[in-house]
């Protein structure tokens, strides 16, 4: 289950564990409730994450994809150096904000 913080414009979600296939699924839903229970910016912290695998990766695109549709932004913070190297390299970094931690 994610820490999920609520502030008048941003929503912050906070995984605190890998984001990876055996995970995936669960952490899709929190997500997209999220989207779809508040407004404003969504903020998903990687504190604490080393890993990203393709799955979690087609987790975070398919949430950005659903902000997108509704002109809301996506922030990825905190990301652990491999995994900003793996965000840059697929050019995510150009789609939504991705900050080094």
């Amino acid at each position: 289950m994610s820490e999920i913080v609520t502030s008048a414009d941003q929503i912050t979600i906070k995984p605190g564990e890998d984001v990876v296939a055996s995970m995936a699924e669960a952490f899709k839903g929190e997500l997209l409730s999220a989207v779809d229970s508040s407004e404003g910016t969504l903020v998903i912290d990687l504190e604490g994450v080393s890993m990203v695998d393709s799955v979690g990766i087609g987790v975070i695109i398919a949430v950005y994809n659903s902000l997108s549709q509704v002109n809301r932004q996506l922030k990825v913070i905190n990301v652990a150096h491999d995994i900003y190297g793996l965000f840059s390299t697929m050019r995510l970094n150009r789609r939504f904000t991705v900050e080094e931690a």
